[in-house]
């Protein structure tokens, strides 16, 4: 089953507390295998750069690009973890997150990649990866992990926000930093949930994941504010689809709707029950839900309803983007391309 099949990988270790500076370690890693079908594996995230191309991620440290949509090169990756996020700042230089706290950089495009941080002793994934500029970066986790930059990703420090926690976990903490030292930096390190997904609107910077957590940032991730839960499953993915509305998604085709910034939210009613990896929108204001099963959901009325387009293969979308007047979508069985006339 492939409900994310990347994200969840069940580790008993505990991320430290304590901010510390991480760089790559003495294990050696091995460099992604040049495949020929590359393009038929299972692929996570797909974005559109600054010039025009498109990047592909995946399992076994693939990087796939294009400029057609059509014609796909495998780029040389230095590492075989398996990567979830890839996100560009600028035309040349972008970051990928994966397995084994990878994180990657190119200054080329997404040709070569270069490792700024790879701890395989933790045996943990990294979710996804935000740049505010070309210095100020965030990378979020599994098990609460949460890496900061200040200086491109040559150093990643990490950091505990306690306003990420419940109410009820920060006032046992607040008593046992008091009373047990020792015991707070454990109990701490394993009170968060799983960092799913970040997601920037404007000025403010949303996070989403395990067991309903939302928080909400105004100052790209210095300090956060835990939204009350509307939801007690895992949410996936978020995303501004109006300029009134934000729609998340999660497990077993829960959706839901937010028209005031996130303050509040409500259920989005759909008729297909699969777990909902993606939800992203184009120009024309249409919303995609994708998702496992094969789950393509699209919406011409602003989420007030959804047509089931699902694929009839069943295999699992992971992510997609509208692109030149087609959809393409990375699944676990590489990359498929549907012409929006199709669609109609």
């Amino acid at each position: 089953m492939f409900s994310k099949l990347i994200r969840y990988v069940v580790v008993s270790l505990a991320l430290a507390v304590a901010p510390q500076v991480l760089n790559a370690h003495d294990t050696q890693p091995l460099a992604a295998y040049q495949m020929p079908q590359v393009t038929k594996s299972l692929l996570t995230d797909i974005v559109e750069t600054k010039n025009g191309g498109l990047v592909a991620i995946g399992v076994r440290g693939h990087i796939l690009l294009s400029q057609d949509g059509t014609n796909w090169t495998q780029s040389q990756v230095p590492v075989q973890a398996n990567l979830n996020s890839v996100y560009f700042i600028s035309k040349d230089k972008g970051w990928a997150v994966g397995h084994d706290a990878t994180i990657l950089v190119t200054h080329d495009g997404g040709l070569t990649w270069d490792i700024q941080l790879f701890e395989p002793q933790l045996d943990k994934p990294l979710f996804d990866i935000y740049f505010y500029d070309e210095q100020n970066g965030i990378a979020v986790g599994a098990y609460g992990m949460f890496y900061q930059t200040k200086d491109g990703g040559n150093t990643w420090q990490t950091r505990f926000h306690e306003s990420l926690l419940l109410e009820e976990d920060r006032e046992y903490l607040s008593e046992l930093k008091d009373t047990d030292p020792e015991s707070y930096e454990d109990e701490a390190g394993s009170l968060l949930p799983h960092f799913n997904r970040l997601y920037a609107d404007d000025n403010a910077l949303y996070m989403i994941g395990e067991a309903g957590f939302v928080a909400k940032s105004s100052d790209f991730g210095d300090n956060w504010e835990r939204v009350d839960s509307f939801y007690n499953g895992s949410l996936f993915d978020i995303s501004r689809v109006s300029d009134s509305q934000i729609v998340a998604v999660g497990l077993r085709g829960n959706a839901f709707i937010s028209e005031d910034d996130g303050q509040s939210w409500q259920d989005i009613v759909l008729t297909k029950q699969a777990t909902l990896n993606s939800v992203f929108s184009d120009e024309n204001g249409t919303v995609y839900l994708v998702g496992n099963s094969g789950a393509l959901l699209i919406s011409k009325d602003a989420s007030k309803s959804f047509i089931d387009y699902s694929l009839a293969d069943g295999k699992a979308i992971i992510n997609g983007l509208v692109w030149r007047n087609k959809l393409l979508l990375v699944s676990e069985v590489g990359i498929k391309s549907i012409n929006l006339s199709e669609l109609k």
